[in-house]
């Protein structure tokens, strides 16, 4: 069964690579990928899978197999990209201006197609159901604060699934090598944003108002001092202020300044605490005369992956490729909303390296791209792990 996978993935290598040229071109931000969902229903369809489209707004489910019996296992792709304007010239660069897969969407949709096929085609599949899970907005929010992942679980992706795995690719990661760990691999991610409230007077004249830049700056020192003096130091945690803007013309203090920043952090505990600490930063102002709003958007938890699962899909990388094509990787602070899937069912997200070249092409970047070649372990990875899990494993 290892060798058919390795070879049936070997065998759709040119399609893999055909579909994510084709999204790469036509790239959707969140809740907007029609095209792209239109795409990957046609072509479930077309493999004789069962699908069901407008889940979770934009995304699509394709089902495979007969849950009475077996086990039900959840394989997820995201299909969003992100509103930068490409700098590649390449023949599948972006026909959007403004619009880019640049964090490799476009590359987990078509290795899940390519998975899809391999499984519908397998003769010898456990018993059992696959649920293919094509997930819209991943790297934002909707106008309600949600992202695709819990809209797709609201509307039952995720109901009966016993396990839950998803790949990632890394373009900083040597092309096909797998890094995968139990525990936390990446934060809970949420956002603050705090007005300092002061009172407007003359520049030359501070005594008479209330003065929210100094204040400001008094508050943005008592934040950067929550995580240095204020945590418990084994457990990670980064506090960033991203935005802040106050004032009008030089000579006239304002009456407010506003800043927003990011609060990650992997445990719950730990979460909560930095909530609280970084509101009485603000709660400085009012030694100074001024007063503070703050408000706390509460982004996704941290994904944690099943150690069970995880042990599974570095034995499987083992028994499939070799030892030598595992990669330590340290976990990341960045967020990830798989994270709400894996507390729906136990689960796991491994990493599969796709470095293309020596120029730096980090995620999120105008030159962002991938190595190609990577794509068929990946599909083989999932597929062999998949079918270790229906057998039980």
């Amino acid at each position: 069964m290892t060798f058919n996978v390795i070879e049936r993935a070997s065998a759709l290598e040119e399609q893999i690579i055909a579909w994510r040229r084709d999204f790469h071109k036509h790239p959707e931000l969140g809740f907007q990928e029609f095209r792209t969902a239109s795409v990957v229903a046609r072509e479930l369809n077309d493999m004789g899978i069962e699908v069901s489209t407008g889940v979770g707004k934009t995304g699509v489910v394709g089902i495979i197999g007969d849950a009475d019996g077996g086990r039900v296992v959840g394989i997820r792709a995201d299909m969003d990209a992100l509103p930068i304007l490409e700098a590649n010239a390449v023949d599948y660069v972006s026909m959007h201006d403004g619009v880019m897969h640049a964090c490799g969407h476009d590359a987990h949709t078509a290795i899940l197609l390519g998975v899809a096929r391999m499984l519908v085609e397998m003769p010898d599949r456990p018993k059992g159901q696959i649920r293919l899970l094509f997930q819209p907005c991943e790297e934002t929010e909707g106008d309600d604060g949600y992202s695709g992942a819990w809209h797709m679980i609201k509307d039952g992706a995720l109901d009966g699934v016993d396990r839950v795995i998803a790949l990632h690719v890394a373009s900083d990661m040597p092309a096909g090598k797998i890094a995968i760990r139990p525990g936390y691999i990446s934060a809970a991610a949420d956002n603050f944003f705090g007005t300092v409230i002061g009172r407007a007077t003359h520049g030359a004249h501070p005594d008479q108002g209330v003065d929210p830049i100094f204040i400001a700056a008094q508050v943005i020192n008592a934040i950067q001092g929550v995580v240095s003096r204020q945590r418990d130091p084994v457990h990670p945690a980064v506090v960033t202020i991203g935005r802040i803007n106050g004032g009008t013309a030089e000579n006239i203090i304002p009456d407010e300044v506003t800043m927003s920043g990011t609060i990650r952090s992997y445990d719950r505990k730990v979460r909560e605490k930095l909530w609280a600490d970084v509101e009485r930063a603000f709660a400085v102002a009012r030694a100074f005369g001024g007063d503070y709003r703050f408000e706390l958007k509460k982004g996704c938890p941290s994904t944690h992956n099943d150690p069970k699962v995880a042990e599974l899909i570095r034995d499987t990388t083992i028994e499939l490729f070799g030892e030598d094509r595992l990669h330590e990787r340290l976990p990341s602070l960045g967020g990830e909303d798989f994270s709400l899937m894996t507390e729906a069912a136990p689960g796991a997200m491994f990493m599969l390296g796709a470095k293309l070249d020596e120029i730096n092409r980090p995620h999120h970047n105008p030159l962002f791209d991938l190595n190609e070649q990577s794509f068929k372990d990946g599909a083989a990875l999932l597929a062999e792990t998949t079918l270790r899990l229906l057998q039980g494993a």
